[in-house]
């Protein structure tokens, strides 16, 4: 059921994607003129023999600026399937996380290691650890991903939540229901809840971050003071335009549902989906896009300020889970220590690494590894990265060789039994704080 590694036909595809900007708003397309019903949503007959469908991503009665929902025309409708049936979970967990107790300790990774069996996107799916409940539909999961296949004639969905997918090696061509993505490293991949997908490999292998979602789907945070503009625009996503598959023979569809992997055949490509409307959709974001806002006067930020997308939750200005990017900028704080400043933090915070260094972190911190920093575990630069701050002529200084990003959520982070004992956790992460000096002088 898998492939190899990238292929000539998916870069082939991948070439010259159309797509349709903008974030949260109506959109619409159509790959054959005529395939999109004008003036109601499910016409007595659907034009060109098509199914209408309609994919509610939120209640129907929620009110309309939170609803999500896109109608499908297609070929043949989703029901058209023979009873699911669980299957192998692989090292994927889901929230309760309950394998082991919630851990105070500081807590690095190295890299995952790329497989050496053929393994594509579902199969190389591996999780750290989350919060809340998938089946209540609150918190969040992070996982990492690892692939030297290409997923053919195999579909994947996630009834749980949305999929914030964040390549650190090697660009995806995602088909999805609703038409064609390219994400490469420096873009993020959004893939709503119950949205069916394929993910095909432009390289030998690629690598990268997942955050599932739980709770309520990502949105762009308000921006209060700073005005109309700033941080992500909202043109700058963009979604596929419809591109449908029509062809037969068994295809594996796998539904992630209540924490389980289950699977069923369908006789037709679950990608056959010729024209569509809605707004509850896939994206493509380019994280060097970002406009980054900081001090000109003194003093760090707070990271809120580099929020990209967020998830609300009851309480006004707490997320379940915010999704932050540490893009290049320029730094010109007078008599202020740049870098992230020694914090301890009701969030929890997982840090990955996408390409270049850390300012915070002058070593061990590498593209494809991470670290966790639970609720109220005191972290920030290490020794090294003090002593030369606190030491450096203050002119305006372009932070430009890296590129990371950070998953803060509300909850602590269970990690699983498989992160914490895996190979790839640094031990004696805590030594990067010793040798920090006594410098009181009373």
């Amino acid at each position: 059921m898998v492939g190899t590694g990238g292929s000539e036909q998916a870069k082939k595809a991948a070439e010259g994607l159309l797509h349709s900007p903008g974030f949260g708003n109506e959109h619409s397309s159509e790959a054959i003129p005529g395939a999109l019903p004008t003036g109601r949503n499910s016409p007595q007959r659907a034009p060109l023999g098509l199914y209408a469908e309609q994919l509610s991503g939120s209640a129907f009665t929620e009110p309309r600026n939170h609803n999500r929902r896109s109608w499908l025309y297609r070929i043949r409708p989703s029901a058209a399937h023979p009873a699911f049936t669980r299957t192998d979970n692989g090292a994927l967990r889901s929230a309760p996380f309950e394998e082991t107790v919630p851990d105070p300790n500081r807590l690095r990774w190295n890299p995952l290691p790329l497989p050496v069996q053929p393994t594509d996107f579902v199969d190389g799916l591996w999780t750290v650890g989350g919060n809340g409940d998938a089946r209540q539909r609150t918190g969040m999961a992070i996982h990492l991903y690892r692939a030297n296949t290409s997923m053919t004639d195999r579909v994947f969905s996630d009834a749980d939540g949305e999929l914030l997918i964040v390549p650190e090696q090697g660009g995806l061509l995602l088909r999805t229901e609703f038409g064609l993505l390219r994400a490469e490293p420096g873009h993020i991949a959004l893939i709503p809840r119950g949205v069916r997908f394929r993910v095909e490999l432009l390289e030998d292998t690629a690598r990268g971050y997942v955050c599932e979602n739980y709770g309520q789907p990502f949105t762009l945070p308000d921006l209060g003071p700073i005005g109309a503009n700033g941080l992500a625009a909202a043109r700058d996503f963009l979604a596929p335009t419809a591109a449908y598959e029509d062809r037969d023979g068994p295809f594996e569809v796998i539904n992630k549902f209540c924490g389980n992997l289950w699977s069923t055949l369908y006789d037709h490509s679950p990608l056959d989906v010729v024209a569509w409307h809605g707004n509850h959709l896939p994206y493509v974001y380019d994280l060097r896009r970002f406009n980054v806002l900081g001090s000109i006067s003194f003093d760090h930020p707070d990271p809120s300020i580099f929020t990209v997308l967020t998830s609300p939750s009851d309480t006004p200005g707490l997320a379940g889970v915010d999704f932050v990017v540490f893009a290049p900028r320029w730094l010109v704080g007078e008599d202020t220590f740049r870098p992230p400043y020694f914090h301890r933090n009701v969030m929890s915070e997982y840090m990955g690494l996408i390409e270049g260094a850390y300012d915070a972190k002058a070593e061990g911190f590498v593209p494809g590894g991470g670290s966790l920093h639970n609720m109220m575990s005191a972290h920030g630069p290490d020794r090294e990265t003090f002593d030369k701050a606190g030491a450096a002529e203050l002119k305006p200084q372009k932070v430009d060789d890296g590129l990371a990003f950070m998953f803060e959520t509300r909850w602590p982070v269970t990690t699983t039994a498989q992160a914490l004992s895996s190979d790839h956790l640094q031990s004696g992460y805590d030594a990067v704080w010793q040798g920090l000096e006594r410098n009181f002088r009373p």
